[in-house]
């Protein structure tokens, strides 16, 4: 399945960071200690987002996506899915209406209505009420702009985002990209690079 255009929203990157960054972290003065705890750690960005706003984080399904085999222009931890691939996108937003993140994930789409039962849910929430033990695995961090996700968030960029790999069984499950609104520097502190 060739595309002449990408259908998801990454970012035009100035500056990415490997697994050396995501263990090691990076220098106070180029990100702060809040937006590294949210960006490269493990938890559940959901319920982060929740604590910090002290709404529900709600989630608005903007696409999904039958991609067959193809590998969608999506990081290449993509290929460690297996296929034929749905892809799902969302935005996580508050209960009044505030958008806080951007996700795309890609699934094996034999597993879609097995784990995503209420696909209106977020995928931690979704999970968890099904017990389902995982591994959040980050594997890239970016910083770039996007000119679709600054209308969207109704701030400009650039943005922050990572891409990690949930890992179930010891099979990875999907594949997650995330792009989070500058709206939370409310929350967590001026965004630096």
């Amino acid at each position: 399945m060739n595309r002449s255009l990408k259908q998801w929203n990454s970012l035009d990157l100035i500056w990415k960071g490997g697994e050396e960054i995501v263990q090691t972290g990076l220098p106070h003065s180029q990100l702060a200690p809040p937006w590294q705890i949210l960006l490269l750690g493990d938890g559940s960005p959901t319920r982060h987002l929740r604590l910090l706003t002290g709404e529900p984080t709600e989630v608005d399904v903007i696409d999904m996506s039958h991609i067959g085999m193809d590998e969608d222009e999506a990081p290449c931890q993509i290929q460690a899915v297996p296929g034929p691939r749905l892809r799902r996108q969302v935005w996580l937003r508050t209960a009044s209406g505030q958008r806080l993140a951007y996700a795309a994930s890609w699934w094996d789409a034999s597993l879609v209505d097995e784990y995503l039962q209420n696909r209106s849910l977020p995928i931690w929430e979704s999970l968890s009420r099904l017990h389902t033990e995982l591994y959040r695995d980050v594997q890239g961090i970016y910083y770039g702009d996007s000119t679709a996700l600054a209308t969207a968030f109704a701030q400009p960029g650039p943005f922050w985002g990572r891409h990690y790999l949930f890992w179930h069984a010891r099979q990875p499950l999907t594949l997650i990209y995330e792009v989070f609104s500058p709206y939370l520097t409310k929350y967590l502190g001026p965004i630096r690079y």
